[in-house]
């Protein structure tokens, strides 16, 4: 089964996270910030892996060490799930739009962390979520999963369509990646022999 769960325990946060990417979309998620939680459900819906995700942190200050810790516990449950990572594709892509937004990603399970961010948010506040806390979610994943992940912003004139349609579009390209290649015989797809 590829499957994980990591704790996290810090003086600012205490985060469980637990993944199936196997999964059919079935998420629980309780981070204490609600936009988070919608964008959350969006990785377990398009990127059909079952996400349970417990969150308290010191929101009293601020959202950021939670958003941050919650995108390292991830990424640290999705490079155990992954293992070894034989028989994947490795190599995700897709392009989501949303109304007047659009946004690519792609994606490669390369065992490298690497974060291209290009996407300029319309407005600074979607609701009482600080948008500069997605960036900071995706590079605590991209460290910690060890993942390349190229995220462009191609359009968009409103914010929270900005934001989920970046969110859906890296749910699509992850499942791409961590898909069964049923060609691969099993091996790693490197010529390395290892990612």
């Amino acid at each position: 089964m590829r499957s994980a769960e990591v704790s996290r325990d810090t003086a600012e946060t205490r985060i469980r996270v637990r993944i199936d990417l196997d999964g059919t979309g079935r998420q629980r998620l309780d981070t204490g910030v609600p936009f988070l939680d919608h964008m959350l459900d969006q990785i377990a819906r398009h990127g059909l892996v079952d996400l349970e995700i417990e969150a308290q942190g010191d929101l009293h200050i601020d959202a950021h060490h939670t958003v941050e810790d919650i995108g390292i516990t991830l990424g640290q449950a999705l490079a155990r799930a992954l293992a070894d990572k034989k028989g994947i594709r490795r190599y995700g892509h897709a392009y989501v739009p949303l109304d007047e937004a659009l946004t690519r990603v792609v994606v490669d399970l390369s065992g490298r962390p690497g974060l291209h961010w290009q996407v300029q948010f319309t407005r600074a506040m979607i609701g009482s979520f600080d948008v500069d806390l997605a960036r900071e979610f995706f590079q605590g994943l991209v460290n910690h999963a060890m993942l390349t992940l190229h995220v462009d912003n191609l359009r968009g004139d409103n914010a929270h369509h900005q934001c989920e349609t970046v969110f859906k579009a890296f749910a699509r390209a992850l499942r791409m990646a961590i898909e069964p290649d049923p060609r691969s015989a099993g091996a790693v797809p490197s010529t390395k022999g290892a990612l």
